[in-house]
């Protein structure tokens, strides 16, 4: 878990970090949140004469922004969890509550990589891939949720099995713990991870090439059906894949080029944030609580 306090010009005033405790199950996780924020208040309280005035959390899996449950999330063993009436309950103080991905992608595109850009998607390469579809400063969640699983965009019909049912999914092929498995297997040694792969691509290894491009080809076959559905001005890519810098973003830009035929290819950059884009994202929608309030128009999504 990462925990921040963040002032009203944005800026990061107190970071902190804890184990989710997720070993001891989902009721402690829980109740582990729920101390770990009440820490940071009474950090707060003594370090500037005053709490928090609102808070923000995102959690990963399905998110209900609007009624603040955490519906279901796999690694965690939530289900219909009120995690912002048990937070608000505890702090006293107004709470949003929102999908870790969205989060981050609202700090990014308000304050990071996509500052300034109407439209944008971002796009973090990790264990999954998971997208945050901006419009005009928000993040769009959909009807029920759902919106910017780009991982579960299907781009290799019958392709290698997903745990979402589903064949040939997008993360399956392009996210960091794909390229983890698919080098580990083509190098022999199962403790090599992407990190490594980008690393061998720089020295000219073949078969680290041959591996890296394969994701690549299949995250541009991805991002162009995102981008032809949601024609964004500014494609973000975050995660532990970008940290290859150009190892992945030359190729990446290559291979979206070739593939776009009538759509507007937008700006790929690096996402700017880091680990940071969460907290920062959930400053940003607390204090959105705070100046708007939650409307049934406007998703709430914070970290």
């Amino acid at each position: 878990m990462k925990a921040a306090l963040v002032g009203d010009d944005g800026g990061l005033l107190h970071r902190a970090r804890r184990a989710t405790g997720r070993d001891r199950g989902p009721d402690a996780v829980v109740a582990d949140i729920l101390g770990f924020a009440a820490e940071l208040r009474a950090y707060g309280l003594e370090r500037y004469g005053e709490p928090a005035a609102a808070a923000g959390l995102a959690v990963p899996g399905i998110v209900d922004e609007r009624n603040g449950v955490a519906v279901y999330a796999a690694n965690l063993g939530w289900r219909d969890v009120p995690l912002r009436a048990l937070l608000a309950e505890r702090l006293g103080v107004p709470v949003a509550l929102g999908h870790d991905v969205r989060t981050g992608g609202l700090a990014e595109g308000r304050i990071g990589a996509g500052r300034g850009a109407d439209r944008f998607l971002f796009v973090p390469l990790g264990t999954g891939i998971a997208g945050a579809i901006g419009v005009d400063g928000r993040v769009e969640a959909g009807a029920h949720g759902f919106a910017g699983e780009i991982g579960h965009v299907v781009v290799r019909p019958q392709g290698a099995e997903c745990p979402c049912g589903q064949r040939g999914c997008l993360e399956r092929y392009a996210s960091a713990s794909a390229v983890s498995e698919a080098w580990a297997a083509a190098c022999g040694d199962p403790e090599a991870d992407a990190a490594d792969c980008a690393k061998a691509v720089a020295s000219g290894d073949p078969n680290a090439v041959r591996v890296w491009q394969g994701a690549v080809d299949a995250l541009a076959d991805g991002l162009v059906t995102a981008l032809t559905l949601l024609d964004p001005r500014t494609l973000i890519i975050g995660g532990g894949l970008a940290e290859a810098g150009d190892v992945l973003f030359r190729p990446l830009r290559d291979a979206v080029r070739r593939r776009v035929t009538f759509q507007k290819l937008p700006s790929i950059v690096p996402a700017a944030l880091g680990d940071s884009a969460g907290c920062l994202g959930a400053g940003l929608l607390a204090r959105d609580l705070l100046t708007t309030g939650p409307t049934p128009t406007t998703p709430e999504v914070t970290a």
